[in-house]
């Protein structure tokens, strides 16, 4: 143990950089600029995230945000579906990976086709969900995408067709896997009932996922509200880090199931796709310790006391507030929380609701009261709602951030496509050595 401990501070003490280095050599540390732009590394047809515009000396103006998928705005797409009273996640995904909206009769081959792929083959559900299980569904699900390499006798066929064959199943399957490694999960450390359902070719892929977990006992309202939070998690632009994953690893040459595994790595991360659970756990501790939930001023000194570092994790966070390009809004969140407040109505979940809504208007101002001139603008995320509506729906935490893995799925095949077919080049930045030379000492005068 003495040695592991030697290693372990050696290994810190080795990895020191002083840190004016960084402003000396010019590096984009997180590849972001000095007003916390992100670095321009690519190009993309896919998606666009729109947050602030820039006046002619280069300064950032805050604006309300834009997501557009394929040059579509997602407003426009989302109250599209809804319009119609369906839903609408298998249309994003089509559009993602091909370029266009379906037609009536694409959308239908497109849906039978991820129902026939939605069945995993017995022995990979057995062996890699079922027998081999895991507390953490996150990695069951990279370990069993990288099991599905082995039932793909065209793994590494980089043709078109090919990777939109693997590209469907991969979306199709991804419900299906969480769902059996929950309940596997759950029955090997939880004590609880082993239940599988088989998926329901008459239902969408959002119904399908409440079915198997709940059986039928699910609100239409929860159906179209996991639908929509599927759809906004579908894609978001390159440059986040599971999307910027999945090109690098892809531009590599490597096979689909790698570089989705690798994604699924990036998005397990705390600083990516377990956001929401952070602010599920930040409103516990501010319902506990607020005992008026409508009173702003009593709202508002807990939140200043979080930024203060005094109250919750003390990281002088207000989870769910603020985000890398988002300033006066995210259109997300704002999309989400229209349908949320149905549904927390639906639940008895007004009180919670409202406060909620209370802290997304309290916080910016309290942000800037407390930072200063020089704060940066900020507004509520998707994380902010998202995982209130997961707990009106009734869903555990485990299945968080694996949902938003099911959804952005659609977008990270459509990256790779992307990547593999227009780029041709292998992602290589540079990174600049600052350590000192050594002379090599023989092992008896050490």
């Amino acid at each position: 143990m003495a040695l592991l401990e030697n290693l372990a501070k050696a290994a810190v003490q080795s990895c020191e950089i002083d840190k004016e280095l960084y402003n000396k050599y010019n590096v984009k540390r997180g590849l972001r600029n000095a007003d916390f732009s992100g670095v321009l590394v690519g190009l993309t047809n896919i998606g666009d995230v729109v947050g602030y515009t820039k006046d002619a000396d280069g300064n950032i103006k805050p604006a309300h945000g834009e997501l557009y998928y394929r040059g579509y705005e997602i407003t426009q797409l989302t109250h599209g579906f809804q319009s119609d009273g369906r839903h609408g996640f298998e249309e994003t995904a089509f559009l993602l990976l091909s370029g266009k909206l379906p037609t009536t009769q694409e959308l239908k081959e497109f849906t039978d086709i991820i129902k026939l792929e939605q069945e995993l083959p017995f022995s990979l559900s057995k062996n890699l969900i079922l027998s081999l299980r895991g507390r953490c569904i996150m990695n069951m699900l990279a370990r069993t995408v990288l099991g599905l390499y082995t039932d793909d006798d065209d793994a590494e066929n980089y043709s078109p067709e090919n990777l939109i064959k693997q590209s469907i199943s991969l979306i199709a399957r991804f419900p299906v896997i969480v769902a059996y490694a929950y309940f596997g999960m759950r029955h090997s450390f939880q004590r609880k009932s082993l239940v599988i359902r088989h998926p329901n070719p008459d239902l969408s892929l959002a119904e399908n996922f409440l079915y198997m977990l709940k059986g039928e006992k699910y609100l239409k309202l929860e159906a179209d509200l996991l639908d929509l939070a599927l759809v906004l998690h579908a894609e978001h632009g390159g440059g986040n880090n599971s999307s910027f994953t999945t090109r690098v690893v892809s531009s590599a040459q490597t096979d689909t199931y790698s570089a989705i595994a690798a994604a699924l790595g990036s998005l397990k991360g705390g600083l990516h796709g377990g956001a929401n659970i952070k602010v599920i756990n930040m409103m516990t501790n501010i319902k506990e310790n607020v005992k008026h939930w409508t009173d702003e001023k009593e709202v508002k000194a807990y939140l200043l006391k979080l930024l203060k570092k005094d109250a919750f994790d003390k990281t002088g966070k207000i989870y769910g507030i603020g985000h890398a390009i988002y300033t006066l809004s995210d259109p997300r969140c704002v999309l989400l929380k229209e349908k949320a407040r149905l549904l927390a109505k639906e639940k008895g979940l007004e009180a919670e609701y409202n406060l909620y809504e209370l802290i997304e208007r309290l916080a910016p101002e309290t942000f800037y009261e407390f930072k200063g001139p020089q704060a940066k603008i900020v507004c509520a995320n998707v994380d902010f709602y998202s995982g209130f509506v997961y707990q009106c729906i009734g869903l555990p935490e485990e299945l968080y951030t694996p949902i938003f893995a099911m959804a952005r799925v659609a977008g990270w095949t459509a990256h790779r496509i992307e990547e593999v077919t227009s780029s041709a080049r292998i992602i290589r930045p540079a990174y600049k050595n600052v350590g000192e030379r050594s002379e090599y000492v023989t092992l008896n005068k050490r």
